[in-house]
């Protein structure tokens, strides 16, 4: 199949580009400077010069497409919509992968699956309307499924390097919010990387949490890390207002205590998280 891909050069993206080739699908992906077209070519896939803002470029590699899997983080919601717009008017009948986050959920009151109602932090509450517009699709003959990604681990750890381990370096000390009681809903790069490729043969309005449906605690994964980072173990609670003032909004979201299954995925695509070990993962750097 002929998948065309945003946000390829990305963290989830490489992941996600080595995934498809090994499946033997063949992939266009976006980049937006020479610096991105070189870390997709390297892995295979066929760079499409342009950024989300390039709808005319979106809409016409997604016409060239079988199936599209939207990566890339907008600025905005309005930005998202109007690419998600473009490259579903592209690929019309064929499959269109729009990527949102379990963070939509807020706090889940023990294991939780997709239907799991909404209450978002301010920081993605704009996905709401994006995903709903993405999915009514479906009434209309498109073949639209989201993928909203549990918080990623393994390879560079992008969110958790950037606002625990290495300021946690720096400090002596791993932070964790509050007690640290609250669990973390975290699911492997490579596993999630399978779940898009999974995703492509998904129903049309399909919705799946990808997550690895192991849910440590946020004092847990501290620990981890601490034993990683070379720091003897070594961790800190911080307050939420601590955590906001130095992380800012994200803050928000990690303090949210989430556990969900990877059920729906399993039954439905077959997909199963080949890592079910995060803790060891982490600890070992």
């Amino acid at each position: 199949m002929k998948v065309f891909l945003t946000g390829g050069s990305g963290y989830i993206g490489r992941a996600t580009i080595t995934a498809l080739i090994r499946h033997g699908h063949a992939v266009e992906a976006l980049a937006r400077s020479e610096r991105s077209a070189h870390a997709v070519r390297a892995l295979g896939a066929v760079p499409v010069i342009g950024g989300l803002d390039d709808l005319g470029v979106l809409n016409a590699a997604s016409a060239r497409a079988e199936a599209v899997v939207h990566l890339a983080q907008a600025d905005s919601g309005e930005a998202d919509l109007a690419a998600a717009d473009a490259m579903q008017d592209g690929i019309g009948t064929g499959t269109y992968v729009h990527t949102g986050g379990t963070w939509v959920y807020g706090d889940t009151d023990g294991v939780a699956d997709e239907t799991a109602p909404w209450n978002p932090p301010a920081l993605v509450a704009w996905r709401r309307p994006v995903e709903e517009a993405v999915l009514q699709r479906a009434a209309r003959g498109g073949r639209p499924v989201v993928v909203r990604p549990g918080l990623l681990y393994g390879g560079e750890n992008r969110l958790i390097d950037m606002f625990f381990t290495a300021p946690g370096k720096r400090a002596g000390a791993i932070p964790y919010i509050g007690d640290g009681a609250n669990h973390w809903a975290l699911v492997h790069v490579d596993d999630i990387a399978e779940l898009y490729v999974a995703a492509l043969k998904a129903k049309a309005g399909s919705v799946y949490v990808g997550v690895g449906g192991v849910n440590p605690t946020a004092k847990d994964v501290a620990l981890a890390i601490s034993r990683s980072a070379g720091i003897d173990g070594k961790t800190e609670s911080i307050s939420l207002a601590q955590a906001r003032e130095q992380m800012g909004p994200v803050a928000d979201a990690f303090a949210l205590d989430q556990q969900f299954t990877p059920s729906r995925a399993r039954t439905e695509l077959g997909w199963t998280p080949g890592h079910t070990d995060p803790l060891a993962v982490l600890a070992r750097g």
